[in-house]
């Protein structure tokens, strides 16, 4: 199954439901679509009963720019208002009831509402409401316990990820806040998709990724004060997998959830601190993240294929060009929101401060060809250059001290410009690597251009598993090789390869090999060879551009071995998160996690590394003696 064909299927299965694209095209007879930034409940609180009146049209939506193509779709309004996307926002306090009028003002479909219920429902959602063209429905309900949740809609009996293009933005945020609790200054974004293919699935697919129903760079900016708290909803209405990564900070998990139920993190409970969430369809979550440092800051989906710049939604040909003037806004898209810090960093170091410096350098490989390139890097490390030649897969891995602080030179040997973002790093806005955003106004990161360098400095403050990669083309430069592992440590004169193991996952170079993956950088690794009785550190990094699902298991046989988890995405994992179980985790774009593993018994094992069906991508040899 080619790459196209694989984004078709993770974004909607229902997309065969509108084979051609003229049936999506708007006709001006339409109202056009307003984007609700989710910000001003919807309804009228009589006591402590909300009285709502909505109804189901259909309109014309600019997921671009307002003048850009757009396309015919259902959406939600406020009766008598504007067509919203996302639909109007439900915000109530624990203990109120709904009384919803829900009209169908389409001619010819029912209307079937799901999500308006009490919560928590059981483990199976109470029966959808069905609405017939022309009919009011009065909904009641009560709101059920604090959480955050949402409703949808649709004209047939699919399920939220396999609706057909027309129904994919019937949808709005629901929200029970706890009794007493004082209002919080906070966002909500629902990110949904719409796609439409042809009737083979292949080759060409229109699809169209959001979050408050806008694409990157059309979605909000958001601005916020160092040391002012961050506070966000997401929830996920789409049909696809989105590993929500943070540039630059760890945050706070606070609730995961979906439609039917919510868990609420204790407030005395140990953290859930990460900077890649992973947030499959359906699910939902809330984060807290107080800024330290200022400058421009992504919030991103990273699954690179879903951040790649689609084509004009009215599937006509995108202009050609051999050359972009900013690299974050022309080529990127899909559900990215852009957070921009104002204030001072008390804690910047001085700029004389000594630094260990390193070069990373981006070559050409052996092997590439102009639609498929072969890209890497090589390290210079105190006059030692690794690898000295091709082949520069797999990319070496950079290891750091913890506390240490570093310059590290980016050299570019590429026909082509490019850029390095330091994954998981927490460091200055301006060296976060990407391009014509990173920074500030007064100064941005600028691309690397073929023969020009870029020095990143930063100062790790945590020992753990960090990956440094593209962010200039990331499908296309990801793919060629340019990606790769940075671990920091408390002391590198310690580190012992053969017992600190890195598992990189990621794509091939070959559009022909996509049903399969790299473990560093072969899709026949050799065996590790392992000793019984000895500790072993396996720091898992998922950096595949279009795979937000893989399961990793380390087998004998068939049956799973038990490891101890012991850090997410380069944090340590307090001790009532770090957990002994069987040996599987599954992971999205841009997620690491660090087990430890100790085998008892000699033998041959292996570890597969499968998609979400179970389909076997690759698999290592484990001699264990």
């Amino acid at each position: 199954m080619s790459r196209i064909r694989l984004l078709c299927v993770a974004v909607s299965a229902a997309a065969v439901a509108s084979p051609t694209f003229a049936a999506d095209k708007p006709s001006p007879s339409f109202q056009t679509i307003a984007i609700n930034d989710n910000r001003t409940p919807a309804g009228t609180l009589n006591g402590t009963t909300l009285t709502v009146r909505l109804e189901t049209r259909e309109g014309e939506w600019h997921p671009d720019g307002d003048q850009d193509p757009g396309a015919n779709v259902l959406a939600f309004a406020l009766e008598g208002g504007p067509l919203q996307i996302p639909g109007p926002l439900i915000r109530v306090t624990e203990g109120t009831e709904i009384r919803a009028f829900v009209r169908n003002q389409l001619e010819k479909d029912p209307l079937i509402i799901h999500g308006m219920y009490t919560r928590p429902a059981a483990a199976t959602a109470p029966e959808p409401i069905t609405i017939e063209p022309g009919q009011v429905r009065e909904i009641r309900f009560l709101a059920g316990v604090p959480g955050t949740y949402y409703y949808w809609g649709a004209t047939s009996n699919a399920t939220l990820p396999l609706r057909a293009a027309r129904d994919t933005q019937l949808y709005g945020g629901f929200l029970v806040e706890p009794r007493g609790r004082a209002a919080q200054d906070e966002r909500v974004f629902l990110i949904g998709v719409w796609a439409t293919v042809d009737d083979a699935l292949v080759p060409t697919a229109l699809n169209r990724m959001v979050m408050n129903g806008k694409s990157w760079p059309h979605t909000e900016r958001l601005t916020y004060k160092v040391g002012e708290p961050v506070r966000l909803r997401v929830i996920n209405v789409g049909g696809a997998v989105h590993p929500m990564h943070l540039h630059g900070f760890y945050f706070k998990v606070d609730s995961r959830g979906d439609e039917r139920s919510d868990v609420i993190f204790p407030a005395d409970s140990s953290p859930r601190l990460v900077n890649t969430e992973r947030l499959t369809p359906g699910r939902t979550f809330s984060l807290t993240w107080t800024p330290t440092r200022p400058g421009n800051w992504l919030f991103h989906c990273h699954d690179m294929s879903h951040i790649a710049p689609a084509l004009p939604i009215d599937g006509s040909k995108p202009a050609e060009h051999s050359h972009v003037a900013n690299h974050a806004l022309e080529m990127m898209a899909g559900p990215v929101v852009g957070v921009t810090v104002v204030g001072k960093d008390a804690s910047a170091p001085a700029s004389s401060v000594q630094r260990r410096n390193l070069r990373v350098i981006a070559k050409v490989d052996t092997g590439g060809t102009a639609k498929e390139p072969a890209y890497g890097f090589a390290l210079e490390n105190a006059g030692t250059t690794t690898p000295m030649a091709p082949p520069y897969l797999p990319s070496p891995t950079i290891v750091l001290k913890r506390g240490e602080p570093v310059s590290i030179s980016v050299v570019n040997e590429l026909p082509e410009a490019t850029a390095i973002h330091w994954h998981g790093i927490e460091l200055e806005s301006y060296y976060d690597g990407v391009a014509g955003f990173s920074g500030s106004a007064a100064r941005l990161s600028p691309a690397i251009e073929p023969g020009q360098s870029f020095d990143a400095r930063f100062t790790p403050p945590r020992s753990g598993t960090f990956i440094y990669h593209t962010h200039v083309d990331e499908m296309r430069q990801q793919q060629a090789g340019l990606n790769g592992a940075l671990i920091v440590i408390d002391d590198p004169a310690t580190y012992d390869p053969s017992h600190d193991i890195v598992l990189l996952v990621s794509v091939p170079r070959k559009e022909a090999d996509a049903d399969k993956v790299y473990i560093n950088g072969s899709m026949s690794p050799p065996a590790l060879e392992l000793k019984t009785g000895e500790r072993y550190r396996l720091r898992f990094i998922n950096i595949h551009v279009f795979r937000p699902s893989m399961r990793m298991r380390l087998l004998n046989g068939d049956q799973l071995l038990t490891w101890r988890g012991i850090a997410k995405d380069g944090m340590d994992l307090p001790a009532d998160q770090s957990v002994t179980g069987p040996s599987e985790i599954q992971m999205g774009n841009g997620e690491t996690y660090d087990f430890e593993f100790s085998p008892t018994t000699p033998g041959e094992m292996r570890l597969d590394v499968t998609n979400a069906f179970g389909d076997l991508l690759t698999k290592m040899p484990i001699r264990v003696r």
